[in-house]
């Protein structure tokens, strides 16, 4: 058993696998062709069974004036033999005949089905005859039944051809409906194929032809236009990424070669810890660089672990601890616990890039606020020193942008990879004014439930 049904099983998914590679305009002519058929079939077998059913009424109309009238004359005395006729017989209510006659080509339950009032046919096809009965009492007291009997065998040959006809009919119907549903199909889908070769063929930048009419095909070329305008953008950007990413790789790893070209053409003792100091800060620089880019490509992947309830005052305090030096001054304000949901690496990469990008600015101090809002954490990092520009407040959000190149830092990724870290959380990132004059940074993360 468990055989047959996981091979039947298998069956059904070969017949789906081939069923979906089929094309659409010939799935959908077979299922249009095979609904009309069936509906048609269904409307031929309907049609036969009202003619089916007129051939009968109109035949027992007939048997049952003709019983109708003879047992009138059993009933006013006539003999039973008087009554009988080649379409006329008289039985008992056991079906055994009272007329003189053979005895009739029924069985009991005919005979029962007769004496209840109900018609029978019976006997072979070239022979089809349709029984029906009228019981009469009579004057002895008995009960007959007189059997009026017809032949029916040119209806049932109107109705076998009437079948066959209507049959017929149906498939070649459903043929032309099939063959209409090819057709129309085809036409509807021109459109589409016209969208697809202009697709094809559309050099960058262009765009797909909208067409006039507002329906699915005008929406289908509109989201294709937007995908292809993302597209583009994106494209865009990584052009724009990777050449800014190559400039300022070359910059570090241009000082380490000419540093260490220098340093074999002219060996001298008395220079080496120098050149080695150099070649180390440019290779941290070179390090922080492609730290940065590589966070910044997961970020853009969107690989992120599941976020959890990171303690966002807990990981301040432990970002101020990592800063070296004292100056400029680092101060916390946190008037309530706060927990956002993020994971625990992204959190301490946000507070090390706003804290970090706010002390190269600041002339000596910096201000750190963690405050709950409702179903946000807001976290503020304010300076007091130039600030940013208004013009600048959403670009120094983009990537390489660095207002203040003299001020060193880094490549200009910081603050791009803090808004895309925040902004893959579901987080909000924007840059203003501080009380001091200073640049102020707000970053609102989710809260953790």
């Amino acid at each position: 058993m468990s055989g047959s049904g996981s091979g039947s099983g298998h069956g059904v998914s070969r017949l789906r696998a081939w069923w979906a590679a089929r094309g659409l305009r010939f799935r959908i002519t077979v299922v249009v062709g095979g609904v009309a058929l069936v509906a048609l079939v269904a409307l031929s077998r309907l049609g036969v069974g009202l003619l089916y059913g007129t051939l009968l009424g109109a035949a027992d109309e007939e048997l049952r004036a003709a019983a109708t009238a003879a047992a009138a004359q059993l009933e006013a005395g006539a003999a039973a033999t008087d009554v009988r006729a080649p379409m006329l017989r008289v039985l008992d209510t056991a079906g055994a005949p009272v007329d003189g006659g053979p005895p009739p080509a029924l069985g009991s339950a005919e005979i029962r089905r007769l004496a209840a009032g109900e018609g029978v046919i019976a006997g072979r096809y070239a022979e089809l005859r349709r029984y029906l009965a009228v019981p009469v009492v009579v004057p002895d007291g008995s009960t007959r039944l007189v059997v009026a009997v017809g032949d029916i065998v040119g209806g049932a040959v109107l109705l076998a051809r009437a079948a066959g006809a209507f049959v017929l009919g149906a498939f070649a119907v459903a043929a032309v409906v099939a063959g209409a549903a090819w057709v129309a199909t085809r036409a509807a889908l021109r459109p589409v194929e016209r969208l697809r070769s202009a697709a094809s063929s559309l050099p960058a930048g262009e765009r797909l032809p909208v067409p006039v009419a507002r329906d699915e095909l005008r929406a289908l070329a509109e989201e294709i236009n937007d995908l292809l305008a993302r597209r583009d953008d994106a494209v865009a950007r990584l052009q724009a990424f990777t050449g800014d990413a190559a400039h300022e790789l070359r910059s570090p790893v241009a000082a380490i070669r000419a540093q260490a070209e220098v340093a074999v053409a002219h060996p001298d003792p008395a220079l080496a810890d120098e050149t080695l100091r150099a070649v180390v800060v440019e290779a941290e620089r070179l390090t922080g660089l492609l730290s940065d880019l590589l966070a910044l490509a997961r970020a853009d992947a969107g690989r992120r672990p599941d976020p959890r309830a990171i303690d966002l005052v807990g990981a301040v305090r432990a970002a101020i601890e990592r800063v070296d030096g004292v100056e400029p001054a680092l101060h916390l304000v946190a008037p309530a616990p706060a927990a956002v949901a993020a994971g625990a690496a992204e959190v301490d990469l946000v507070l090390d890039n706003l804290i970090g990008n706010a002390r190269r600015h600041a002339r000596s101090l910096v201000r750190i606020g963690v405050l709950p809002a409702g179903r946000w954490i807001r976290l503020v990092v304010e300076d007091d020193g130039s600030g940013i520009p208004v013009a600048d407040r959403q670009r120094v959000f983009d990537r390489f942008v660095r207002l203040d190149p003299e001020a060193g830092g880094g490549a200009g990724l910081g603050l791009a990879l803090v808004a895309a870290l925040v902004r893959g959380r579901g987080g909000q990132v924007a840059a203003g004014e501080s009380g001091e004059g200073g640049a102020r940074i707000e970053v609102r993360w989710p809260a953790a439930s």
